[in-house]
C-alpha cells in the first residue's frame, strides 16, 4: 500500500491538476485504496479546518484561486477599451482577483452587467490575475444608464432622441427610440436602461425610466451621484414601519448612568450624535496620577434586531453617505436623527465602555456596560477648543473645570502613548465645501485640524480596540477592520519617488508605521512634503472588512474593530451585537445567522463602503467644476499629482481640485512615460516631468456635470512651457497624429496586447530554466 501523501503534497497536486480535485481524484494520483481512504478524508478535512481548502460539491480547491471554469459577471470597459470581470463566488482571505476576457471572433457582444462561464487561465506580472475565455452566456441584468437626453432636431421631445452620458472618460451615446422617452424632455438629467439586444452596428438603443430634472441646478449634483453609484435613497414601506413603530429604550435590564456628565463633541452641522465621552482622574491606588475615560455609543442594536427588514436595509446599505447638501444615511431618520442620536438632556440607550489610563495613556483595564445616559450637552469642536484656549461661551464655561479639563488632561496622556505607538502620522488636508441655502458654491476651505478633533479620534480608537480585545478574550465572533501592509510593488514604487526626491526610506527591514513616520517628517516643511505624503497615502492597502483579524498597519495596532458609530456603519452594529452575546445582555445579540454570514457581510459592506467613497469623491469634483466654471481663463498655481501616459494630473492650491494637462500640451516634442519612475521624458529636450512639481496653469475648461477639468500648462517646475494648440499634435507626439481605438491613451497597449507578450516572456523563461 502507498505512503499516505504529506499536506504540501497534496496541495501542490491540487494546485498543477485544478480539474481532478475530488477525493477519488486525490486517492489515484498518490494510490491509496481500503482503509487508508479514511487517513485521506481525514488529512483533507484538517486542510479544510486550516483554511488551505475549500470543499464545494465534492471538490477540493484552494480557496484563494479560481477555478478552472467560473462564473463571473462582466464590468464596464477600461480606458482602453477591454472588457474585465469579477468572479460571482470569491472564498479566499485577500481581495477578489480581476479576470481579463479574451474574445474570439464570432462570439456574442458582452457588455456591463452580463454574466457569464468562462474558462481561465491564470496569469502573473500584469494588473489582471486571470484571462478568461467564455464558454458560454448564462445571463445579463439591465444596465443603469444616467445622461442627459437630447431630444432629435425638428421632432418633438417623445419623437426619440439620444443620451449623452455624464461619466467622466466616457463618450458613448445612446439611442432612445420614439416611444421609450418617457416624457423627458431636451436637456433633462435621465435614467435609462438598455433595450432591446445590442446592435454589431450604430449606437446601443434605451429606454428612459426616470426623469431626474435639470442637470445644472445645484441640488442634482449629489442626485447624480447617488444615481450612478447605484445608492439606495427610499427606505423599504416595511422598514419605515418598523421604524415608526419604536418607541425610547428604559432603564429595564440596564445600568443607570444619567449622573455621569457624558457630552457630544461633533462638527457644528452633524446630523447625528453617536458617541459622547467623560474622563475623571482614576481614584485607585493602583494607578497614581491615571485616568478613567468613559466613551458611550447610541445602542442601536436595541432597535434594529437581526431579521428584520431595517436589518435587511442597513446591511444593504452597509454605511451612510455624506454629501454637502444631504446624506443618505444608513438607518430611517427615526432612528438616526431620533432614538440612536444622544441628544442633550434626554435619555438615551447606549452600550459604553469604561477604560483606565495610565499617566502615561497606557491602557490597564476595560469594562463594557449596558445602560442609559443623558447626554450633559451638546457641543461643537470649535466651542470646545475656544473654551481650552481660554474663551469659553456661556455653555462651556460651566463645564471647563469638572468635564472638559479633566478630557483634555487624559487626552494628553493617551497622545504620548500614542506618540510611543507610532501611528501612521500623514498630514493631508481635508476640503470643506460651503454651500448656499439654493445650493451654489460659496467657498472651498481645507478643514483646520484641532485638539478637539484628535481628542475624540484618539477615544474612539481606544474604544474600538477595547471592543476588539474584549471580544477576542471571550472568543466571539466579530467583524475586524483591517489595514494590510502595503505590498512589495507599492513600496518600490514609493522608494523610487523618495529617492528621486532626495530622501532615503529603509530597505532590507520589516517595514513598520515608524520607518514612514521619519520619511514624513523628513519632508515636513519643504516643497516636498505634499509629494511624500501623497505618494505614502498610494503604497498603503485599502482598510476592509472580515472575520479574521490581520491587525491594523496604519494605526500600530494588533486587534482593531469598528465599534463606535453603528448609527451610519453597519460593522459597528455587528460588533454591538457581538458585545451582547459576548456579554449576555439580552436576546437582541449576534446569533447562528449573523455569524454564519460574516465572511459575506464583510465583503458586501467592505464594497458599500468603496461604493460611497466614489461618489463623495465625484460629487466633490462636480462641485469643484461647477465653483470653478465661472473663473475659465484664470491662472492658478499647482504641484502634479498624477502621471499618465495620456497627460499630467495637477492638484490646485486654492481648491485642492485636480485637472488633467493632455499630454499633446505638454510640447511639440514625443514624450516618453517611464512606468517604473512615474515620469514623463521629453525624447528632444531631456526635459524630465515628475510627481510634486510646481505648477502654473490656466483653467481651459471646467464642466459641472462631469467633475472634469482641462488646464493648459504654463509652467512647470520653473521652466516655462509653449504649449502648441490643442488639436495641433494629438497624442503630443511632435505632430504625428495618433489614431488610437477606443479613447486609448497615447502610447498605451491594449490590456490582451500586454497579456500576450507577458506570455510570450513566460515561455522564454521556460526554455531557459
Amino acid at each position: 500500500m502507498a505512503d499516505l501523501p504529506t499536506k504540501a503534497q497534496i496541495l501542490d497536486w491540487i494546485s498543477d491538476n485544478p480539474t481532478q480535485t475530488t477525493k477519488r481524484d486525490i486517492a489515484r494520483a498518490f494510490g491509496i485504496k481500503g482503509a487508508a481512504r479514511i487517513d485521506l478524508k481525514r488529512i483533507l478535512r484538517e486542510l479544510e479546518d486550516e483554511g488551505h481548502l475549500d470543499k464545494r460539491k465534492g471538490q477540493y480547491r484552494d480557496p484563494d484561486k479560481l477555478p478552472p471554469v467560473t462564473v463571473a459577471q462582466v464590468a464596464a470597459p477600461d480606458a482602453d477599451g477591454d472588457l474585465f470581470a469579477r468572479p460571482m463566488e470569491w472564498h479566499g482571505e485577500g481581495p477578489e482577483p480581476v479576470i481579463l476576457l479574451i474574445s474570439r471572433d464570432g462570439e456574442p457582444a458582452l457588455g456591463e452587467g452580463d454574466r457569464v462561464l468562462l474558462r481561465l487561465q491564470a496569469v502573473s506580472g500584469l494588473d489582471h490575475q486571470y484571462e478568461g475565455r467564455l464558454i458560454r452566456k448564462i445571463g445579463s441584468s439591465p444596465r443603469t444608464i444616467l445622461g442627459i437626453y437630447r431630444a432629435a432636431p425638428g421632432v418633438s421631445s417623445e419623437g426619440g432622441g439620444r443620451i449623452t452620458p455624464i461619466d467622466k472618460g466616457s463618450d458613448r451615446e445612446w439611442l432612445v427610440p420614439s416611444g421609450n422617452t418617457g416624457g423627458a424632455r431636451d436637456g433633462e438629467l435621465v435614467e435609462a436602461e438598455q433595450a432591446g439586444p445590442k446592435a454589431r452596428l450604430g449606437l446601443p438603443k434605451a429606454r428612459i425610466t426616470t426623469r431626474l430634472g435639470d442637470p445644472s441646478g445645484p441640488k442634482a449634483v449629489s442626485l447624480i451621484a447617488i444615481h450612478q453609484h447605484g445608492i439606495p435613497g427610499v427606505f423599504p414601506d416595511a422598514a419605515i414601519e418598523e421604524a415608526d413603530g419604536m418607541r425610547p429604550a428604559g432603564l429595564k435590564g440596564r445600568e443607570d448612568l444619567r449622573d455621569l456628565p457624558l457630552i457630544t463633541i461633533d462638527p457644528s452641522d452633524a446630523r447625528d450624535h453617536d458617541d459622547a465621552v467623560y474622563a475623571h482622574a482614576d481614584t485607585e491606588a493602583d494607578n497614581d496620577g491615571g485616568h478613567v475615560v468613559w466613551v458611550a455609543i447610541a445602542d442601536v442594536a436595541h432597535y434594529v434586531r437581526p431579521g428584520t427588514a431595517l436589518d435587511r436595509e442597513a446591511r444593504t446599505r452597509g454605511n451612510s453617505t455624506y454629501f454637502p447638501d444631504r446624506v443618505v444615511p444608513m438607518l430611517p431618520d427615526r432612528l438616526s436623527g431620533d432614538l440612536c442620536s444622544l441628544h442633550e438632556g434626554v435619555p438615551r440607550a447606549t452600550i459604553a465602555v469604561r477604560m483606565r489610563l495610565s499617566a502615561e495613556g497606557d491602557v490597564i483595564g476595560s469594562s463594557f456596560h449596558r445602560g442609559l445616559m443623558r447626554s450633559a450637552a451638546s457641543l461643537s469642536y470649535e466651542q470646545v477648543q475656544m473654551a481650552l484656549d481660554g474663551a469659553p461661551d456661556d455653555k462651556t464655561g460651566p463645564l471647563l473645570d469638572g468635564v472638559l479639563t479633566p478630557l483634555f488632561q487624559a487626552y494628553r496622556a493617551a497622545a504620548r502613548a500614542r506618540e510611543r505607538r507610532q501611528p501612521l502620522d500623514l498630514d493631508l488636508p481635508e476640503r470643506r465645501i460651503e454651500l448656499s441655502e439654493t445650493g451654489e458654491v460659496t467657498s472651498v476651505n481645507f478643514r483646520e485640524r484641532l485638539d478637539a478633533h484628535r481628542l475624540i479620534e484618539e477615544f474612539m480608537i481606544l474604544a474600538n480596540v477595547a471592543a476588539g480585545e474584549t471580544l477576542v478574550q471571550r472568543k466571539t465572533p466579530l467583524l475586524f477592520r483591517v489595514h494590510e501592509e502595503p505590498d512589495g510593488e507599492k513600496l518600490d514604487a514609493l522608494r523610487e519617488t523618495v529617492q528621486a526626491s532626495g530622501l532615503t526610506l529603509a530597505k532590507g527591514q520589516v517595514l513598520q508605521t515608524r520607518h514612514l513616520n521619519r520619511l514624513l517628517d523628513a519632508a515636513a516643511g519643504t516643497e516636498l512634503s505634499e509629494l511624500i505624503n501623497m505618494a505614502t497615502l498610494r503604497a498603503m492597502q485599502q482598510a476592509y472588512y472580515t472575520p479574521q483579524n490581520f491587525g491594523h498597519f496604519g494605526l500600530a495596532l494588533g486587534t482593531y474593530a469598528h465599534f463606535t458609530s453603528p448609527i451610519r456603519r453597519y460593522a459597528d452594529l455587528i460588533v454591538h451585537r457581538a458585545l451582547i452575546a459576548a456579554h449576555g445582555w439580552g436576546k437582541d445579540g449576534l446569533g447562528p445567522d449573523d455569524i454564519e454570514r460574516l465572511e459575506p457581510t464583510a465583503q458586501a459592506i467592505s464594497e458599500t463602503e468603496r461604493r460611497s467613497m466614489a461618489a463623495e469623491r465625484d460629487t466633490t469634483d462636480r462641485y469643484l467644476a461647477a465653483y470653478l466654471s465661472e473663473r475659465v481663463g484664470q491662472e492658478f498655481e499647482g504641484r502634479i499629482s498624477g502621471i499618465a501616459r495620456f497627460g499630467v494630473f495637477v492638484k490646485l492650491d486654492e481648491t485642492g481640485a485636480d485637472g488633467l494637462v493632455p499630454i499633446r500640451a505638454l510640447g511639440h516634442e514625443y514624450f516618453h512615460h517611464d512606468r517604473e519612475t512615474n515620469t514623463l521624458m521629453g525624447a528632444d529636450t531631456g526635459r524630465e516631468i515628475a510627481l510634486g512639481q510646481r505648477v502654473r496653469v490656466r483653467l481651459l475648461e471646467a464642466i459641472p456635470v462631469t467633475g472634469g477639468l482641462m488646464l493648459e500648462p504654463l509652467e512647470i517646475a520653473g521652466e516655462e512651457v509653449v504649449s502648441p494648440p490643442l488639436g495641433d499634435t494629438p497624442g503630443g507626439r511632435g505632430g504625428r497624429p495618433w489614431k488610437g481605438r477606443k479613447g486609448r491613451p497615447p502610447g498605451r497597449k491594449p490590456a490582451r496586447a500586454r497579456a500576450a507578450r507577458a506570455k510570450d516572456q513566460r515561455k522564454v523563461t521556460r526554455k531557459r530554466k
